[in-house]
């Protein structure tokens, strides 16, 4: 019998590396995983451990070539962004993989903005809040300044995902999803690099640009494969629903982060809108994605847990706790409903300030914790819509699996369909179907998004 087309992803997250084989209906029909421990940069700051990341990538695809049972005729990847691998001309990196939370010098982050024209300017025309290092583009501008003799070696910067398929292609490209996102690098009303790039000497090193959907073909322990451009995880996440939905929609994809995407939102970003943690992402077509960041996922987990042990109760105590309309009236009666504002920093949640004493079950203290975190979430999100109109709101990750979340959500946006949706591997479909054309015979992708609506 012949074998049936896939297609192989790597994903790659901070902590956790998949490998992912598709069939051609986008079932995941086989997974390996490996969790992998940081370890130490020059400077002694936790970072990537590229070595290990190399061995699991060509081990794990080794044996999938020689066992699969699947005719592997294509390879993608998704990874994390913010993140610059420095090869030479050999492709051999020059440096570790720095880790976009290193924290910044200060005195060198003052020069580039006073040379470049200031930090609002800059943020402005690279609708990129000022971050330090998850600024990738800044990585580059630390390196050249404060290493000129290794950067004398750098014959291309590639973003993690672009050097993962470099690794198989040996084709250096630059793609517009790591590009454009947060990284100082685009100028996205001039829709080239900013100025700075090229004064800098740094454009010399970025690879040409590819289109996400383009391949290089390549042959890999004797299989000839087409090999993608590789993603950013948070523009491959989207693309199952850009795949899926015609009509404007909203994507709250919710995690550690929760992220409000709208990629029908070409409106340019504001100053204050910056300072509010919002950004600009690319969707693969190189269309801006207007977006605001709420730390929401890393808050709940905080505050579960002290009201875990306020109460004695274990950790994962919430996934028990259901959605009590009549509880959420007397809570709004007691307390008065959470007032809509910015979390700019952790210590202005409102829940932060409650003290549990004046709840006398974990079900009402969870309760209350989650309208304090949806009245933040509508604040944020509403930066990402500012008036556009959509008709359909998806929550992904986490928070979609949240009734109480999802029950409040839904009375914030009574305008809108609100669903839960569910893509598995989200980051991982994404890369698979932008190469749709180049291994999969079927004419149409089937149904990618599982969707169950709150009203």
């Amino acid at each position: 019998m012949a074998k049936l087309p896939a297609i192989l992803v790597l994903d790659v997250g901070k902590t956790n590396k998949k490998l992912f084989l598709f069939n051609q209906d986008y079932r995941i029909v086989s997974e390996v995983s490996e969790r992998m421990e940081e370890i130490a940069d020059e400077d002694g700051f936790p970072c990537e451990d590229l070595p290990a990341l190399q061995r699991f990538f060509r081990d794990k695809l080794q044996a999938q070539l020689a066992d699969s049972d699947y005719h592997i005729r294509a390879l993608n990847v998704s990874a994390y962004g913010a993140s610059f691998v420095s090869i030479d001309a050999s492709g051999r990196p020059v440096t570790p993989l720095y880790n976009y939370l290193k924290p910044y010098p200060q005195v060198l982050q003052q020069q580039f903005y006073q040379t470049y024209g200031g930090e609002a300017t800059v943020a402005l025309e690279t609708a990129s809040p000022v971050l330090g290092s998850l600024n990738s583009g800044l990585q580059l501008y630390r390196l050249r300044h404060e290493k000129p003799a290794i950067w004398a070696q750098v014959k291309y910067a590639l973003h993690l995902p672009q050097y993962l398929t470099y690794l198989l292609s040996k084709n250096p490209v630059s793609d517009i999803t790591s590009i454009g996102c947060h990284t100082a690098l685009w100028h996205l009303n001039n829709n080239t690099y900013h100025g700075w790039v090229n004064e800098e000497g740094i454009l010399p090193t970025l690879a040409p640009i590819m289109p996400c959907t383009s391949i290089t073909e390549a042959t890999i322990e004797g299989h000839a494969l087409k090999i993608g451009t590789g993603l950013h995880d948070s523009s491959a996440a989207l693309i199952p629903y850009l795949a899926t939905f015609n009509e404007p929609f909203l994507l709250l994809s919710t995690g550690t982060w929760c992220i409000s995407l709208n990629p029908f939102n070409n409106s340019a970003l504001t100053a204050a809108q910056l300072r509010q943690d919002c950004l600009c992402y690319m969707t693969y077509q190189g269309s801006p994605v207007k977006a605001a960041r709420l730390f929401a996922g890393h808050f709940h987990e905080q505050q579960a847990k002290r009201m875990a042990a306020y109460f004695q109760v274990q950790d994962n105590f919430f996934s028990d706790v259901q959605y009590d309309a009549a509880l959420v009236e007397n809570l709004k009666q007691r307390f008065g409903a959470p007032t809509l504002q910015a979390l700019t920093n952790l210590a202005d949640a409102p829940f932060v300030q409650r003290n549990l004493h004046e709840f006398t079950t974990v079900t009402e203290a969870y309760t209350q914790l989650v309208m304090d975190i949806v009245a933040q979430q509508v604040y944020s999100t509403n930066l990402a819509l500012e008036g556009w109109q959509v008709s359909k709101l998806f929550v992904d990750g986490g928070f979609g699996n949240n009734r109480i979340f999802m029950n409040l959500l839904a009375q914030a946006y009574p305008q809108l369909e609100v669903f839960a949706a569910e893509v598995p591997q989200a980051t991982a479909l994404g890369a698979a179907v932008v190469l749709h054309e180049h291994w999969n015979p079927n004419p149409d992708k089937p149904q990618l998004v599982t969707l169950q609506r709150y009203s």
